[in-house]
């Protein structure tokens, strides 16, 4: 470890300050089920029909084993940067530097696809004005804004903004599936039937993986699950910034996936079920606040959607203090373009101001390229679903490879549960990536093209200025002495299953 990088992580140094709630927060408000579902319904039931539903809780297994994974390796790498720092570390430091690329890549597009959402579904239903291209690139602008200027301003408020925001999200969440089952059952709205049929999608062929550049309906329905059941790995970013990480990381992660997977399921049953005409309903730019307002009334339906934006709020806020904190990881680590200036803290907000501006500008940025395309949010989605199971396959690839190599696991194993989880999650991993052959992705692979063509530069340019020696990554013992970790007891996964009873 350089001089000079020890002065880094030495003096840009987070205060240690989150709990389990605030870490659990932190990945439910990410993962966030409010904004994949509404973001991604209607996407679905045009190419899925309303049967596609069914595709959720499968891909909730796969994410929960993918969490599994990370978490055994959240455990035994708890520093910001999470894949990056992992891949760096176990497999060498070119592999990392790619999976932060992608990573970054990742969150820059993510936070657009999420507040684009308010814009483009909620609030024209929320108010009753018309959508266009022109007001959402205008709103979404401002909700970026507002969310960076907070991220910027305060950690601790962030985090204290983020748990009421998830805590009414929960609520909000819970009480919007339960009066959905009452007031369906009392009207005799519920129609089960409903939850087994295709329309608008025909039922011949539904079931087919499709062909070399097509998928079929029914595996399309899996970027339901894929979108809204990521983002959990934001606790582990956070972990510099986490009481005990070792341990207190893997349980939320796991934790957050099992409670918003089967909440959500429960969602969109109570939503299908009273979907009504499904080809008629499949027309509409926002089908989930459409059966809300025609179940509950506008007044509890619009009230229930102000949760909703409360919760997408919420989401965009975590995605954006995620990306700062992987910029602020890799400047910290010099492999990061800019990094003199953006691997600084605040002295008098503690917080990274330079990663911090440099997210809303490579966010406002991406929203200008995705503002014209009348399938922005098609796109947007689409890419905030690639992106991550990229960065899955990478780590539980290298994780495959290097797991008899690992470093000791300071407070969580998968034990004997290792082997079925990785199979899971391999079969899961590969699965998804497959759906992607589909030429609808065509723009947000392109997307993904550029921007690895621009870290390929960057890269290329690394390798030149310090050759492969100089992405050598600071030794884990020295890290530890600096950030003053502590070695907590090891938690085996049963305990994870005891503490949600």
């Amino acid at each position: 470890m350089t001089a000079e990088l020890t002065e880094n992580y030495r003096h840009d140094k987070m205060a240690r300050e989150l709990g389990w709630y605030a870490s659990f927060a932190v990945a439910f408000g990410f993962v966030s089920i409010a904004t994949g579902i509404f973001t991604t319904y209607g996407a679905v039931l045009n190419s899925s029909g309303p049967r596609g539903i069914w595709a959720w809780p499968i891909a909730v297994v796969g994410q929960l084993a993918v969490a599994l994974i990370f978490g055994a390796l959240a455990a035994r790498i708890p520093i910001s940067g999470y894949a990056y720092q992992w891949v760096s570390r176990i497999a060498n430091p070119i592999a990392g530097w790619v999976m932060g690329w992608v990573s970054f890549t990742f969150l820059g597009v993510v936070v657009i696809a999420v507040d684009y959402t308010i814009a483009a579904t909620i609030l024209p239903e929320l108010f009753g004005y018309t959508y266009t291209l022109q007001n959402a690139w205008a709103i979404t602008a401002v909700v970026v804004l507002v969310q960076a200027v907070l991220v910027a301003w305060s950690t601790r408020m962030t985090n204290k903004v983020n748990q009421v925001a998830v805590t009414i999200q929960i609520i909000g969440m819970i009480s919007l599936t339960v009066l959905l089952f009452v007031v369906g059952a009392v009207t005799g709205a519920l129609d089960f039937g409903t939850l087994f049929e295709s329309k608008p999608v025909t039922s011949e062929g539904y079931w087919d993986f499709g062909d070399l550049n097509h998928a079929g309906p029914f595996p399309l329905a899996f970027l339901l699950g894929a979108f809204t059941i990521v983002g959990f790995e934001s606790a582990a970013n956070l972990a510099e910034e986490t009481k005990n990480p070792e341990r207190v990381i893997p349980k939320a992660m796991a934790q957050a996936v099992i409670s918003l997977g089967v909440l959500g399921m429960l969602f969109l049953i109570a939503v299908t079920a009273l979907a009504g005409d499904t080809a008629e309903l499949a027309t509409s730019a926002t089908p989930i606040a459409t059966v809300i307002t025609d179940v509950l009334g506008s007044v509890v339906g619009n009230f229930l959607l102000v949760l909703v934006v409360i919760s997408i709020f919420s989401c965009g806020l975590v995605i954006t203090l995620s990306g700062t904190r992987l910029v602020w990881a890799m400047s910290r680590d010099e492999r990061f373009p800019g990094w003199q200036s953006l691997h600084k803290i605040s002295h008098s907000r503690g917080t990274p101001l330079g990663a911090s501006l440099f997210m809303l500008v490579v966010a406002q940025a991406i929203l200008a390229i995705f503002s014209m395309s009348e399938d922005a949010l098609f796109s947007l989605f689409s890419a905030g679903t690639l992106l991550p199971a990229l960065i899955y396959a990478g780590t539980v690839l290298m994780y495959v490879l290097k797991r008899r190599s690992l470093p000791p696991s300071q407070g969580f194993k998968l034990g004997r549960w290792e082997t079925p989880i990785i199979v899971l999650a391999s079969v899961w991993l590969l699965y998804e990536l497959a759906i992607f052959r589909d030429e609808s992705f065509a723009e947000p692979i392109r997307y993904a093209l550029v921007m690895f063509a621009i870290g390929a530069v960057y890269l290329t340019y690394l390798l030149i200025r310090h050759g492969r020696a100089g992405l050598t990554m600071p030794d884990l013992v020295d890290v530890d002495k600096i950030l003053d970790s502590d070695v907590a007891e090891i938690v085996e996964i049963p305990e994870i299953a005891e503490d949600l009873q």
